[in-house]
């Protein structure tokens, strides 16, 4: 056989070949397209994973952040409320205190008017004593004891002469007067009391009016 014809057993042997080698190819290709196929799978799971756990911690740090603001409000909150309850304690005991106070000058006061007043019993007791003697002590007494009421804020109310005040004084009688003007007090029947400019007893008098 020359050189220039072709042996057929060759050529079938190379067209074997051939197509095994054509075979090879078409499986590698399959196995790329399925690898690259769960390749992106794999990497459009890992995508959505990491979303998820950026949201999740997301969501998270504004929690926090919400728990946070709120335990300060809330701090705050009980800090103001045991502040307006320290206020209100401290209040009511000077409140207390001022009362206490109060009553503990008055009490004083009246200790000094108490012993006056003994003073003034031993006195007109005593032999010799006079008229004159108990009521030089009755008016030592009185004049102790008025200053005591004064000291501890209370007032008198003697209008004789003044223009009769109906949110100060209590007519008890109107009589026609000569000298007094009408609608003026004519006489104090019973005198009044102020404690720290509030009433305490209405002055009972009697009001003038023109003579008939």
């Amino acid at each position: 056989m020359s050189s220039n014809e072709i042996d057929p057993e060759k050529g079938k042997k190379d067209n074997l070949s051939s197509g095994e080698a054509g075979e090879v190819t078409e499986a590698e290709m399959a196995e790329t397209m399925v690898l690259q196929e769960d390749t992106i799978e794999s990497v459009a799971d890992e995508h959505a994973e990491t979303t998820v756990l950026d949201e999740a911690g997301s969501v998270a740090g504004e929690l926090r952040e919400a728990l946070e603001q709120a335990q300060q409000q809330l701090q705050t909150y009980q800090y103001a409320v045991a502040e307006a309850e320290n206020k209100v304690r401290r209040v009511e005991r000077e409140a207390q205190q001022a009362r206490q106070f109060a009553v503990e000058r008055f009490a004083s006061d009246m200790l000094a008017v108490l012993d006056t007043l003994e003073l003034g019993i031993q006195a007109g007791e005593s032999e010799g004593a006079t008229a004159d003697t108990l009521m030089e002590g009755n008016r030592a007494g009185l004049k102790q004891f008025m200053t005591a009421m004064k000291s501890s804020g209370i007032e008198t109310i003697d209008p004789e002469g003044e223009p009769f005040n109906p949110e100060l004084h209590e007519a008890m009688v109107m009589q026609p007067s000569d000298t007094a003007e009408p609608n003026s007090v004519l006489t104090v029947v019973q005198r009044g009391y102020l404690l720290n400019g509030r009433l305490l007893r209405p002055a009972r008098v009697v009001v003038a009016k023109a003579p008939e």
